[in-house]
């Protein structure tokens, strides 16, 4: 926490005390080879295939509000941020009064409070390490600027939001909003980061590994996925979840090709070679205890919500977590590979999840 209130930033607080994924004829014989060659050349070419999108131009800015924000003199406030909130706008907004929830901007209520976040001690030494880590985002910009070129490759319309930086107190990474996508840096520092040991209790360590330099892009690209392309149409059963996800999954790796699947669904290794391993057994339990037309949130969340480990599977909690989207992912992939004529804009559109199942012809064999 920036403040020594006890309401704001709690997590931030904490470090703060504790210094803190057989034909009968040749001729058939040539037809049916011809026939199958072309199907496994359409099928593989599904989302195998590399677009070129060299050609396609996006204008990629990144604005260092953090930095920006490093610079005002806590004592010439009255004339300092209304220059920052001129430049910013709508994020200006958002970062004081919805990430910080320092309360309305409209007027100068809340400037007290923003003296005391830049003069404590807690700020300044999670903007030191930032900064040091973050000297500029150069190792990004690749990754997110081919991301944004494959998603303008499908969906030409789609405008390029402005990316700003900031520190977020460890409350939110990647926040959306009115042409901007937010970078909360401090949630990205690395495995190593001297911070997150002290924040377990609220931010748990499967949740904080993926805390890396690497992940921006991808984050990025699932929040605009999830929240402006494609937020969630209303979904009661876990298998309409299960496709919804699968279809989210689909598309950011659509976009993110040279991605590994385990950074897309945000897996450690052991966990995707877990999956892949008992990807049979994980659809027979589905099957087995009639869980794919369950609507009680309390029965299905435990399948897509981010833990350890998923619940009532595996061994000694071995488990990889969220198998309801692992599952929702396979089943689009094998939509897909067996209908080669399915764009992924129809992909996208469809929300007719018991034709995708069916149509899939899912059946995992098993692996020894």
């Amino acid at each position: 926490m920036f403040l020594q209130s006890p309401c704001i930033f709690p997590k931030f607080e904490h470090y703060s005390r504790m210094m803190m994924k057989m034909s009968f004829s040749y001729n058939s014989v040539k037809f049916n080879f011809f026939f199958l060659i072309s199907f496994i050349c359409l099928s593989s070419c599904n989302q195998d295939k590399r677009i070129d999108v060299d050609n396609i131009k996006v204008d990629l800015r990144i604005e260092r509000f953090d930095r920006d924000l490093a610079k005002v003199n806590p004592d010439s406030l009255a004339s300092q941020l209304p220059v920052l909130e001129k430049k910013y706008g709508a994020f200006y907004h958002d970062y004081f009064g919805k990430i910080l929830n320092l309360g309305s901007t409209t007027d100068t209520g809340y400037y007290p409070l923003v003296r005391q976040i830049l003069t404590g001690t807690a700020f300044k030494d999670l903007q030191h390490e930032t900064d040091s880590i973050f000297k500029d985002l150069k190792m990004a910009e690749p990754s997110i600027s081919e991301a944004f070129k494959h998603i303008k490759y499908y969906y030409p319309q789609q405008k390029v939001p402005k990316i700003v930086t900031y520190i977020s107190g460890f409350q939110i990474q990647t926040p959306i909003g009115v042409d901007y996508v937010g970078i909360g840096l401090d949630m990205f520092l690395g495995t190593q980061s001297k911070f997150y040991p002290a924040l377990v209790e609220s931010i748990p360590r499967y949740i904080s590994r993926r805390f890396t330099p690497d992940n921006i892009a991808p984050r990025i690209v699932e929040v605009i996925t999830r929240e402006e392309l494609f937020p969630e149409p209303e979904t009661q059963t876990l298998l309409d979840k299960m496709i919804y996800q699968g279809k989210s999954m689909y598309f950011m790796k659509a976009v993110q090709p040279n991605l590994a699947d385990s950074t897309i669904i945000g897996y450690s290794k052991q966990q995707m070679d877990w999956a892949k391993q008992f990807e049979s057994d994980i659809w027979a339990y589905f099957l087995e205890e009639n869980l794919l037309y369950e609507s009680d949130y309390l029965k299905i969340q435990k399948y897509l919500s981010e833990a350890p480990f998923t619940p009532g599977l595996g061994s000694h909690n071995d488990s990889a977590p969220k198998l309801g989207i692992y599952t929702g992912w396979q089943i689009v992939k094998n939509y897909m590979k067996n209908n080669p004529e399915v764009t992924l804009q129809d992909l996208m559109k469809d929300n007719d999840y018991q034709k995708i199942l069916k149509r899939s012809k899912y059946r995992p064999e098993h692996k020894q």
